[in-house]
Order: structure tokens, then C-alpha cells, then sequence
């Protein structure tokens, strides 16, 4: 669901977004068992339509199990050529990804 510029994966909800670009970024975040602050690798995508709406936004990707159902697509941006509806399963560190790729017409 798009908050403000956001897509946010919600449980149990599928997001069909389209890609238009994406950038690779280092951030410090706060670990959430312990509170401190850490490093992580996070892929940046722009989005440009969420279920099939022109929705400004972006995605932002520190889970390494849906980075590697994306990461195929990063090589001359072919992600431009499709469509991802990505579900998220479960919470926590049971949090998984369902990945449906659909080329565009």
C-alpha cells in the first residue's frame, strides 16, 4: 500500500508495483532486538505505478530473501519490463516473499 511515497508490504497483502529505477544505499538503522544502531545494505527501488495506479514512490529492499528474487532483474534494468506482485508471509525473522513476475504488455 503506498503511504505517502512509501510502498509498504503488509502481511498477507499482494502489491502489484512496476519499477523505474533503483539505486543501491547504505543505511544505519536500530537493530530491533537490541535498540543499537547497525549498517545494512538496502536497494532503493522507484516506483512508478502500484496496482495499476501512476503512484510516485519507492520501495526500499533490506530483506536479503526478497533482494534475491529481485536481483535477476537489476542487469540493464529488465525490471523495466515487468510487473512484481510481492506478498509478504509472516513477521519477524519468519518474514518471507512471494514473488510473481508478469511481463508488461
Amino acid at each position: 500500500m503506498p503511504l505517502q511515497n512509501y510502498v509498504i508490504l503488509e502481511p498477507g497483502k499482494p502489491e502489484r508495483v512496476h519499477f523505474s529505477d533503483h539505486h543501491l544505499e547504505r543505511r544505519e538503522i536500530s537493530d530491533p532486538k537490541t535498540g543499537r544502531p547497525t549498517f545494512r545494505n538496502v536497494c532503493v527501488f522507484d516506483v512508478d505505478e502500484v496496482n495499476g495506479l501512476k503512484t510516485p514512490s519507492q520501495l526500499s529492499v533490506i530483506s536479503e530473501k526478497l533482494f534475491a528474487s529481485l536481483e535477476p532483474y537489476l542487469p540493464g534494468k529488465e525490471y523495466l519490463n515487468y510487473d512484481f506482485t510481492i506478498t509478504k508471509v509472516g513477521a519477524g525473522f519468519t518474514t518471507s516473499f512471494s514473488v510473481q513476475v508478469t511481463p508488461r504488455k
